[in-house]
């Protein structure tokens, strides 16, 4: 059977739209009037999503049973997505929707059950898609594969630079010195607290004056041994005469 070329090559879209590219999907133009002349309407249209390395010797399936799922990139290297019809692609201005996102979808990742998986892509890449046309008997007509398309790639936490600007070597000094400062400041502090607190809790209470007890008072005693003792009066000379007492009346 003679496969067709259809002269068409997917791409990134060049709309302005926000996640064009992150670390695990990638977002296309969509195929809007390219395959009418190629395709009926009960052919199948899958997007083929591989690894750049696998696409020169890349083999279309030629039945269902041959497309590679989803769970098999890391071994089969490449994977079809994205089925649809030919009505889902079509000329009519009034369209639905104009891009294609692919790995959008994290619920189907770990199902095997469906039939394809439009999962998140695990590795940057890079990659490389084209549209394959399938009809009841394998591959019918092909588009070119794209460009190389690399994923968003997370940095390390280790080299994200959180300081806000570029650190020259006087900017890392002047750091360090004023690190070291503010780290004596705080032991001081911490000491001096220390100090006050113990001295709070070495000092003493203030004496209480005790009551006196019953029977603690004592007479005071006093010695007269220094008091000299009271004398008689003087006598008084011979040669005054005494007073003689009147005589009693006869």
């Amino acid at each position: 059977m003679c496969q067709e070329t259809v002269p068409y090559t997917p791409q990134i879209t060049a709309k302005s739209l926000e996640g064009k590219l992150t670390a695990t999907t990638f977002t296309l133009d969509q195929p809007f009037c390219i395959f009418d002349q190629y395709v009926n309407s009960t052919d199948d249209i899958w997007l083929v999503v591989a690894f750049t390395n696998v696409t020169s010797h890349f083999k279309n399936p030629t039945s269902k049973i041959q497309i590679p799922p989803y769970q098999k990139l890391s071994t089969a290297l490449h994977y079809m997505t994205l089925k649809t019809s030919l009505a889902f692609y079509p000329c009519a201005e009034n369209r639905a929707a104009s891009v294609l996102r692919v790995g959008s979808d994290t619920s189907c990742k770990d199902d095997r059950s469906l039939e394809y998986c439009n999962g998140p892509l695990p590795h940057p890449g890079p990659y490389r898609v084209k549209f394959l046309i399938l009809d009841t008997n394998g591959s019918k007509a092909e588009t070119r594969w794209s460009q190389q398309i690399m994923l968003k790639q997370g940095r390390k936490a280790r080299s994200i630079d959180t300081w806000p600007g570029r650190r020259s070597g006087t900017m890392v000094v002047i750091t360090s010195i004023l690190s070291s400062f503010i780290g004596v400041l705080v032991i001081l502090f911490l000491c001096t607290v220390a100090y006050e607190c113990f001295k709070l809790w070495r000092r003493e209470e203030p004496a209480v004056p005790e009551e006196p007890r019953a029977g603690s008072f004592r007479e005071r005693e006093y010695d007269t041994h220094h008091i000299p003792p009271s004398q008689a009066p003087p006598q008084p000379p011979s040669d005054v005469p005494r007073p003689h007492s009147p005589a009693a009346s006869p």
